[in-house]
């Protein structure tokens, strides 16, 4: 039996799974680290956490499963994109990692649209000057930060970081480098002509390949720490939603996934390069090679739960300790008994800005309608309304497109909600799956590990026989009108307070 490894790097964690050659896990293990946020809107990780809980992780799952070394065939990386990881002349990291929800850089994002022109950057790289992506962090450390500038020899992603620790290869692949706004996404390559006008050196960039193409093999060094043959072979990998649509079996014209993880994603497949000249939502590169995606993204999707859960009920964190029930699942219980609407009370998740629709770094979170009637819960399930409805935002803007969809999947740590898949259902008028596998990226990856180790034909043959999808929340009608309803208000919040948001940021 052969078997594939494929490693997700989470913000919050990084979650290692082994599969057998049928895509079956054998083992699993994740590791937590921590995000830093020196100033309001600013998050950072250290790159050696990553690195360790990759290690860790691939330790532990080769550990518990007692699988020889030679027989695992291929490693896939999936990871947070946009983040920013410099390199010095002797591999060391400079600095911190400047995180894909990072907001500090709107002066750069205005640099960089003056620079290039607006319609030009648009049809280059497939989207507007945002603060989350890598292009506007290194200009703000180049202005910010000269010394450790001068000092940057290789610049990566997230996960390309780990392919260098563990293959000594500075590389990346086209569904991750689409989100650093360098990469000419149509043509699948790097741009040179956004290189020279934001005079960014291109020996930064390491080489771009498809993703389930073989970038390298490990090191003797870390395949020994790991416990691996250093013949494994590593591919390409994805950015964490392309992997997750690898996942999902979202691979072919017509399938659309919705994840709710830290942030939250609608992203459909799309056979064609389909571009907002709005900039709403983010077209890039897919992991299926030749083929392109198309998403929108809210920030603060499972963040923003979390940030309740942590700092305004921590009853429920209490009775996980004392009682062995998740938090989240206790919190969804007491959810389902609260009716739609959260009795009129509304929630905007923007504790880190927004992108989709508003591209907007400034706008922050608010409760709307609170009454003396509301309870604990009721804002539980407004928040929870409130990400659904930042979804549906993204959801509408791919329909204007005229991308359709007719198979809508829920994954990540809130697609496994029956109450936000309903609310989802409700929302966008349409069925709403759920898969068999919940390993997402981590599977995604793996299968791409499989075809470029040679165990899998192609990318989408591998997910016809093995992705297999596992129950259907249907719509409620009643409670779609409402929403409708819903929907239109939360909307005219942003609007009416768009201008105090900017008030805001200057106070």
């Amino acid at each position: 039996m052969r078997y594939l490894i494929g490693v997700d790097l989470g913000t919050s964690a990084t979650k290692t799974v082994l599969f057998d050659e049928e895509c079956r896990v054998v083992a699993s293990a994740s590791e937590d680290y921590v995000m830093a946020q020196p100033q309001n809107g600013w998050a950072e990780q250290a790159p050696e956490d990553w690195y360790q809980a990759v290690l860790h992780t691939i330790q532990a799952v080769m550990a518990k499963s007692q699988v020889a070394a030679a027989d695992v065939k291929g490693i896939g990386l999936s990871g947070q994109m946009h983040g920013l990881v410099m390199l010095d002349a002797e591999d060391r990291v400079i600095r911190p990692a400047i995180l894909w929800c990072d907001q500090r850089t709107g002066q750069e994002c205005a640099e960089i649209t003056e620079r290039v022109g607006r319609e030009r950057l648009i049809a280059i790289t497939a989207n507007p000057a945002l603060t989350g992506f890598t292009a506007s962090k290194i200009l703000w450390i180049r202005k910010h930060e000269p010394k450790n500038y001068a000092a940057c020899r290789h610049i990566l992603l997230p996960k390309d970081y780990i392919r260098f620790r563990i293959t000594g290869d500075y590389a990346t692949e086209v569904s991750d480098a689409s989100g650093m706004q360098l990469l000419d996404v149509p043509q699948r390559q790097w741009s040179e002509e956004i290189l020279r006008r934001l005079d960014i050196d291109p020996a930064f960039l390491g080489r771009v390949y498809e993703s389930p193409e073989v970038t390298g093999t490990l090191t003797a060094e870390f395949a020994a720490a790991a416990g691996l043959d250093p013949r494994t072979v590593v591919v390409g990998g994805a950015g964490d939603n392309a992997a997750a649509a690898v996942g999902t079996g979202v691979v072919s014209d017509g399938c659309a996934f919705t994840t709710i993880g830290t942030s939250g994603v609608v992203f459909a497949h799309t056979s064609t390069p389909r571009i907002d000249p709005q900039g709403r939502v983010h077209t890039f590169c897919c992991a299926v090679p030749g083929c392109w995606h198309v998403m929108g993204v809210t920030q603060a999707a499972g963040l923003s739960l979390k940030w309740f859960r942590d700092n305004l009920a921590e009853g429920y964190r209490e009775r996980e300790i004392r009682e062995g029930i998740d938090a989240y699942d206790l919190m969804n219980a007491a959810v389902a008994k609260v009716p739609i609407g959260s009795r009129r009370l509304f929630y905007l998740p923007y504790l880190m800005g927004e992108r989709t629709p508003h591209l907007n770094p400034n706008c922050r979170g608010v409760f709307f309608g609170l009454s003396a009637i509301h309870t604990k819960e009721d804002m539980i399930r407004a928040v929870m309304e409130g990400v659904a409805y930042s979804l549906k935002d993204c959801n509408d803007i791919l329909q204007e497109m005229d991308v359709r969809v007719q198979a809508m999947m829920a994954c990540g740590g809130g697609g496994r909600s029956p109450v936000w898949r309903q609310m989802l259902a409700d929302m966008y008028g349409c069925g709403v799956t759920t898969m068999q596998s919940e390993e997402g990226p981590a599977l995604g990856v793996a299968i791409l590990a499989g075809v470029g180790a040679g165990i899998f034909r192609d990318v989408p043959t591998a997910c016809r026989e093995f992705i297999h999808t596992k129950n259907t929340t249907l719509p409620n009608a009643t409670a779609g009108v409402y929403y409708a309803k819903g929907h239109r208000l939360y909307q005219k919040l942003y609007r009416q307070l768009a201008g105090c948001y900017e008030d805001l940021a200057e106070l």
